[in-house]
C-alpha cells in the first residue's frame, strides 16, 4: 500500500512539474515588465527633476506629450524611467503627429553636467518620414528607426503620421550587439562599444568630447522619451531583461 502511495505521489509530482515547465516555456509574456500602466505616470519622472508635469498625459492606455499644454518659458520636458536597465529588449508603440519629431533613449544618466537625456543616452529616432525634412537628408541618419546620427535604417518601413508604429529595441552588452526592428523588420544593427562604436561617434554630431564626453558610455541607465516640441503618443511600453 505504501509503495502504491509513493508511486502515485511521484507520478503526480512529475506531471505537475512538467506542466509548470511547459507553462513557463509557452508563456514568454511572463518575462516582460510593463513600464506604463496605461493610466498614470508611475515609474517615470521628468529628466533631472521630480514628478511629471501635465504636459504628459496618461489616459486610456496611451501616454501622450501635448505641447499645447507647455507652461510658458518652460521648454524641456523629457521624461525617464525611475528604474535603470543594462541588457534588455524594449517593446514600444509610437504615433507621431504630421511633421513631428521625437525619440526613444536608453543608457540615460542624470545629474552632474548631463543637461539632456542625449548627453549620455543614444536615441532611436521617432519621425514623420513623409513630411519632416530630417527624413530627406542623406545618409538617412535621422529617419524613423535610425540610431540617431549614427546608423541609418536599411529600409523605410515606417507607417504614416497618425498611425501606430512598433519598435523592438535590443541592447545586449554581453554580445556587444544592438538592433532595431520597426514594424517587424530589422532595419538597424550596431555595436555598443569598441573601435567600431568609437568610429561611428567620431563621424557624428556626438564627436564633441566636451558636450558629449559621456555619450554612450554607460552600460546601465534609464529609458527616456523625448520632448521635441511635437505631439507624440506611446503605448504598450514593456521591457525584458536579457
Amino acid at each position: 500500500m505504501n509503495k502504491l502511495l509513493i508511486a502515485t505521489f511521484l507520478v503526480t509530482l512529475f506531471t505537475s512539474s512538467s506542466v509548470l515547465v511547459e507553462e513557463k516555456n509557452t508563456n514568454p509574456e511572463a518575462e516582460w515588465q510593463s513600464l506604463f500602466d496605461g493610466e498614470t505616470l508611475n515609474g517615470w519622472h521628468r529628466f533631472n527633476r521630480k514628478g511629471v508635469e501635465p504636459i504628459w498625459k496618461a489616459e486610456n492606455g496611451i501616454l501622450s506629450f501635448e505641447p499645447s499644454l507647455r507652461p510658458e518659458g518652460d521648454y524641456v520636458h523629457d521624461i525617464v524611467t525611475d528604474e535603470e536597465f543594462t541588457s534588455f529588449q524594449l517593446s514600444i508603440e509610437w504615433n507621431i503627429a504630421e511633421g513631428g519629431n521625437s525619440g526613444i533613449f536608453w543608457g540615460v544618466q542624470e545629474g552632474g553636467s548631463h543637461e539632456r537625456p542625449y548627453s549620455t543616452g543614444p536615441e532611436i529616432q521617432v519621425l514623420d518620414n513623409e513630411r519632416h525634412p530630417d527624413a530627406k537628408a542623406n545618409p538617412k541618419y535621422h529617419q524613423a528607426g535610425a540610431l540617431y546620427d549614427l546608423v541609418q535604417p536599411s529600409k523605410d518601413v515606417c507607417k504614416p503620421a497618425g498611425e501606430w508604429n512598433h519598435i523592438l529595441l535590443t541592447i545586449d552588452h554581453n554580445k556587444n550587439e544592438g538592433s532595431v526592428e520597426l514594424n517587424g523588420t530589422k532595419i538597424v544593427e550596431f555595436p555598443l562599444k569598441g573601435e567600431a562604436w568609437d568610429t561611428m561617434v567620431a563621424n557624428s554630431k556626438f564627436k564633441d568630447r566636451c558636450a558629449f564626453r559621456n555619450f554612450g558610455k554607460y552600460e546601465t541607465g534609464k529609458i527616456g522619451l523625448q520632448d521635441h516640441g511635437d505631439l507624440v503618443s506611446f503605448r504598450n511600453i514593456k521591457i525584458r531583461k536579457l
